[in-house]
């Protein structure tokens, strides 16, 4: 049995588990990933991104994502047993542009897909891959190490290893290791009256355009769900397929008996080409009483399963592995005390509490309802007003609360383009500023000196953990200060985001991960703020 050692090691290379890596490493934190599986996952699986989850990755550097994502198309019912269309409909409402919020609209990328480009980045930036095939078989805490045993399995034969390590994150699922082995409750249901076979097929059916998203049948009985998706293949579908007239057992293990079921749902004789990807699904709704525990931590599905009803999950997981990491990263360095990560805990277990409630209604509704009306979805779902103005991390000095649209400390930080950096170095915008590896401190006024006192207090900080930012208004002339950007807000829109008038001071101190950690009149207020985040 070997023995290594490394800073954090993540276990589980979902989307949870590669977001940490990157921002672990971005962090400058040496990460080990690890997945038990032999081979990365296929499938389309969850492929819902929603706008706030679609910001992570901006902010870590990952465009592609949102670039190679489609948009939602229409979705189609048809007369039974028929190719005849009965009603077609949009499931989401396009959102206009908005200089607030670069990326208001939900768009699909399979998982695979998704993945697939965080490895890339993984591995070309950092060097670091997926170690496949390696199982966290158990671990033990002994002060401030974590002592992780793995097993690899390489041509039938299986390797032990021992892995000291600072920190445990769990990303490996609903029955990983991690979340048994720290005992961690999981409270929930599984509701065994709902099955569907879900899956990635290749097929076609004449006279089935590419251009919709199609429903055949009846829910209460028999339904056929064909999503087209170029990411399979030119004739891909995602499938997903429930029946009360087949037993759906059978229809996994009978692969003509399957065929026959969709071809009698959908009217017409279905060619059937490949079957890339299959699976039988229950809706679980879970979760944890606590995301970690010491040193070791969970997030994503060991933490928390929903139903794939609004699309939660993954986006859930994405955003659980950025709230951690940053926090890890600054522990790990010496520069905050260990009480950060309890923080953890305390800001994702409400927001998992409320997208579980959500997307639980959302499934009974499609079980009750119209299809049209069971498919509409809300505001919340997009994830922008998830906020933690409940923190005791965050600090507000204008007002403790707020309706949707006033912005309050614990909420997202709003983008502002159209800023003028320094004298004329020309245009950038907010999350052009903001980074994962810093806290980013906004500081509002009429000019550069009244920012003085501000930059005075903060210089006690580490200056690898923040960036100091003026932001001045409309036609501000402005001065090179060292080792603080000045930016001269010409389009209004940080005013406007951050509610700052003009000739007011406030202070704004936006956290690693895109959250406003304070909104402070000055340099009292910002210092208060900060004793809570750095030792």
């Amino acid at each position: 049995m070997t023995t290594s050692t490394l800073p954090v090691l993540v276990a589980g290379a979902g989307p949870a588990g590669l977001v940490a890596a990157l921002t672990l490493l971005q962090n400058d934190i040496p990460v080990r990933i690890i997945d038990k599986e032999p081979q990365h996952r296929i499938g389309q699986r969850g492929n819902g991104i929603w706008p706030r989850t679609f910001e992570v990755f901006h902010f870590l550097g990952v465009p592609e994502i949102h670039e190679t994502a489609k948009t939602l198309i229409p979705m189609r019912e048809y007369k039974l047993g028929t190719l005849e269309p009965s009603k077609t409909y949009t499931v989401v409402p396009y959102n206009e542009p908005d200089p607030l919020i670069p990326y208001n609209n939900l768009k699909l990328i399979g998982q695979q897909t998704l993945e697939g480009i965080l490895r890339s980045h993984l591995e070309k930036k950092y060097n670091c891959f997926v170690d496949l095939a390696t199982e966290l078989q158990s671990f033990e805490q002994e002060g401030d190490r974590v002592f992780a045993k793995l097993v690899k399995k390489t041509n039938g034969e299986e390797v032990s290893e021992v892995l000291e390590t600072a920190y445990l994150l769990g990303t490996d699922g609903a029955k990983g290791v991690t979340r048994k082995h720290l005992g961690l409750t999981i409270l929930g249901e599984t509701r065994d009256d709902i099955r569907t076979i879900i899956g990635d097929i290749r097929l076609e059916i004449k006279g089935l355009d590419r251009d919709h998203w199609h429903f055949f049948g009846e829910r209460a009985t028999t339904f056929v769900n064909l999503r087209p998706t170029d990411e399979i293949a030119p004739d891909g579908f995602q499938l997903l397929l429930s029946s009360k007239d087949y037993d759906l057992t059978q229809l996994m293990d009978d692969k003509k008996l399957l065929f026959q079921c969709i071809s009698e749902v959908v009217g017409s004789e279905v060619d059937v080409r490949e079957i890339v990807w299959l699976s039988e699904f229950r809706p679980n709704i879970r979760m944890v009483d606590k995301f970690g525990i010491g040193r070791v931590f969970v997030a994503g599905d060991a933490a928390h399963v929903h139903s794939p009803a609004g699309g939660q999950g993954l986006n859930s997981s994405a955003q659980d592995a950025f709230n951690i990491a940053w926090k890890i990263s600054l522990v790990y360095k010496g520069l905050s005390p260990a009480s950060l990560l309890d923080s953890y805990t305390t800001e994702r277990i409400p927001v998992i509490a409320e997208m579980l409630d959500i997307t639980s209604a959302l499934l009974q509704r499609i079980q009750d309802a119209p299809l049209d009306r069971a498919m509409e979805r809300g505001k919340k779902l997009d994830m922008l007003g998830i906020n933690y103005r409940f923190s005791p991390i965050v600090r507000d000095e204008f007002s403790e609360d707020g309706p949707e649209g006033v912005l309050v400390a614990g909420d997202r930080a709003p983008d502002a383009p159209g800023l003028r950096l320094n004298a004329d170095d020309g245009a950038t915008s907010l999350f052009a500023v903001f980074s994962p590896k810093l806290h980013t401190v906004l500081v509002f006024g009429p000019d550069v000196e009244s920012a003085a006192d501000v930059i005075d207090a903060l210089s006690t900080y580490p200056r690898t953990a923040l960036h100091l930012v003026v932001v001045l208004p409309q036609a501000s002339e402005t001065t090179v200060i060292s080792e603080v950007d000045v930016l001269v807000d010409e389009a209004g829109h940080a005013y406007r985001g951050y509610l700052a008038a003009k000739g007011e001071r406030r202070v704004v101190a936006v956290r690693p991960d895109g959250v406003v950690g304070a909104m402070v009149h000055g340099a009292e207020g910002v210092t208060a703020y900060f004793e809570k985040i750095f030792v």
